[in-house]
């Protein structure tokens, strides 16, 4: 993209702006740009650290005037792609977090980690559906459709929103929801950040303060008894038990556990919503599966979810990539195995994970959403750090081979948050059917006619 080069007198415009805005160079530039995916080394022309809405409406207003695309970074976890000149809005100053215990809601700014929430909703036995890790932010993981730990339990983040605050490119604000601008309110329920910047969202809260969950560890050369236990151990399960099988290989880190630094591992990891006690004798099965070295399920608060997949705390380059699929059949095991499993030696990448869909996952949406994996019964999700360009070239080529592997098993469709890098517009699309990508690209061309929302996991204009 070629680089637009604004003058003092341009960003005078951006003056009434109450957070920092910077140029490259500037003091706190760097520290402002960069995200917890450090694979994408942001480069923008001007960064906004917007602190309220009014920001959000004034960086719009100016960046429309002067033709100038923009591009929007709560926490940065899913910053997969580098923003190149233009814009960049950041909202992690923006946290408030306000819980409605007799409405059962939380009301959040676009910067609110789902740690800010979880904190705040549970002295009132309150929970809200997360995802792997409590320090994404809340707003970016829902837009884009949000798989939630307890998803096959109570379905996607998504499926609780009540209402959206939301300012449009040209800088008008909106208070979207079923009854206001349904056709925004469905673009921002599974479609991403395509049509707007959302300043501020209402959901649900479940009256969840404890479940039960951890995750049972065993060495790597036992995955093949303990994948195959458990392909066959999922589909008699309720509801209530959500589940992942993960290939781990880990790095030799002080901030991994022992015994688990350094290791191969197969784990599954385990959140059950219902009796403790039924939770405890349905996972029998895999206990028995292989020789257990680490068991961590235990009752536990809601709050310390973290603890069940155990997500890397510290900012990192990574390359993730995932794929719905339509079942796990004895063949599709025996492919998983066969590109991730013990015998590939030397295997690059840290995760390369199954999580069970279905239940609530797969139910019809109460309103109509942009959300395209109700069809899926597995989702398969990989993550490869780049350490070096040496790693990176390895990360990418055993990504692409797993996926083209298990493509046959695969609806043809991905979820738009960890998608990974986009590609070109055939490769940005399939995080939708056809006929939501088509719908999608008439709600942008309304909302954003000029395109600038164009960075990252963009849809094109109708």
């Amino acid at each position: 993209m070629t680089a637009t080069h604004h003058t003092p007198s341009d960003l005078f415009a951006l003056s009434g702006v109450r957070g920092p805005v910077l140029r490259p160079g500037e003091d706190g530039y760097v520290a402002e740009v960069t995200g917890f995916n450090l694979a994408a080394a942001h480069t923008p022309d001007v960064v906004v650290g917007a602190t309220c809405a009014d920001d959000v409406v004034g960086a719009l207003r100016w960046a429309t005037a002067t033709g100038t695309p923009v591009a929007v970074q709560a926490t940065g976890h899913g910053a997969n792609y580098p923003i190149d000149h233009g814009l960049l809005i950041t909202t992690s100053r923006m946290t408030d977090v306000r819980i409605d215990p007799s409405a059962r809601t939380a009301t959040v700014a676009a910067g609110a980690k789902w740690r800010h929430v979880l904190e705040a909703a549970a002295p009132h036995g309150l929970a809200a559906l997360c995802g792997t890790s409590t320090d994404g932010g809340a707003v970016g993981y829902t837009l884009g459709g949000g798989l939630p730990v307890l998803g096959r339990t109570y379905g996607y983040a998504t499926d609780l929103v009540r209402s959206f605050r939301l300012v449009t490119p040209d800088g008008t604000q909106h208070e979207v929801d079923a009854g206001h601008d349904p056709d925004l309110f469905w673009a921002l329920r599974g479609g991403k950040g395509n049509v707007g910047v959302v300043t501020e969202m209402t959901f649900d809260l479940l009256p969840l303060p404890r479940i039960l969950g951890g995750g049972i560890y065993c060495p790597g050369e036992h995955a093949e008894a303990l994948l195959r236990t458990w392909a066959n151990w999922t589909p008699t399960l309720p509801i209530e038990m959500c589940s992942a099988f993960s290939l781990l290989r880990l790095p030799p880190l002080p901030a991994i556990p022992e015994p688990l630094r350094g290791g191969f591992w197969a784990r599954v990891a385990v959140a059950w919503t219902g009796e403790p006690a039924e939770g405890e004798a349905r996972l029998a099965p895999i206990r028995a599966a292989a020789p257990v070295t680490v068991d961590t399920v235990t009752e536990m608060d809601y709050t310390a979810v973290d603890r069940i997949y155990m997500e890397p705390q510290d900012p990192l380059p990574a390359r993730e990539s995932c794929a719905l699929l339509r079942e796990l059949t004895p063949e599709a095991v025996d492919t998983f195995l066969s590109e991730a499993g013990p015998a590939a030696t030397d295997y690059p990448l840290l995760l390369v994970e199954l999580r069970h869909m279905g239940g609530q996952l797969a139910r019809p949406p109460r309103l109509e959403d942009a959300i395209c994996a109700r069809d899926a019964s597995y989702f398969l999700e990989t993550v490869g750090v780049l350490v070096s360009p040496e790693a990176a070239r390895a990360v990418e080529e055993a990504t692409l081979s797993l996926q083209s592997a298990m493509s046959p098993h695969g609806t043809g469709l991905t979820m738009v948050n960890i998608h990974g890098t986009p590609g070109d517009e055939r490769d940005r699309a399939r995080a939708w059917t056809p006929e939501v990508y088509a719908r999608l690209g008439r709600t942008k061309t309304t909302y954003d006619p000029d395109n600038l929302l164009r960075y990252g996991h963009t849809v094109g204009s109708a």
